[in-house]
């Protein structure tokens, strides 16, 4: 599917396992996001905008690049703050702009809670991080006010996604572009990734109750 991206990798595959089982403690399953993370932003990257630069090593003169976009990450509060550090590792410049949205238990809809986009003129490139697209609702609602604020290029960076959600953000935003460890097939009743790997928020946060 145009603007789908999902990224095969050995190393995807073993964390994303990780995330899986349902035995992974949170601060592994923690790690493993992080990893996770790091290796979608470096695919989700590859077209940002460069200069040529020249720089002095101790050595010689060398060729290289300074980054010319204005870069912005908003992570869909709570489970996307397990990515933020390490796309912050490799892009130490950008800023950070929150969007808080929860699932209405009842209607499955997202709701908007929380807003911290500034006045003024926007960021190049957004990335948006959820780890999970399950019915894709999230991530259209953030997109909608990223493009709202005058955004003009968004990604949405999720370690998983049901084939439903990646199908209502491809219809709704044709122009975003997704990047996720895997899709997986449908949703249960509860709306939930099926197998997914369960609530991303409470295991990373150790909030589950038993």
């Amino acid at each position: 599917m145009p603007g789908v991206h999902e990224v095969v990798h050995p190393l995807i595959g073993r964390h994303l396992t990780v995330l899986r089982n349902e035995t992974t403690r949170p601060a592994e399953f923690r790690g493993s996001v992080r990893r996770l993370a790091t290796l979608l932003a470096y695919e989700a990257t590859k077209d940002l905008g460069s200069l040529p630069t020249k720089v002095k090593t101790p050595v010689a003169m060398a060729e290289g690049c300074e980054l010319t976009d204005r870069i912005g990450l908003v992570p869909i509060l709570r489970a996307g703050l397990g990515m933020v550090d390490p796309v912050l590792d490799l892009i130490p410049s950008a800023e950070v702009w929150h969007l808080g949205l929860y699932r209405d238990e009842e209607t499955a809809q997202p709701v908007r809670y929380y807003d911290k986009l500034p006045p003024g003129k926007p960021v190049d490139t957004a990335l948006v991080l959820d780890p999970m697209l399950a019915t894709g609702g999230s991530a259209v609602a953030a997109l909608q006010t990223l493009y709202e604020w005058g955004v003009g290029r968004a990604k949405v960076l999720s370690l998983i996604a049901s084939q439903e959600g990646v199908d209502t953000v491809a219809a709704a935003f044709p122009q975003a572009q997704v990047y996720v460890c895997k899709v997986d097939p449908e949703l249960n009743d509860q709306k939930f990734i099926v197998p997914g790997l369960g609530d991303a928020g409470d295991r990373s946060f150790n909030t589950i109750i038993h």
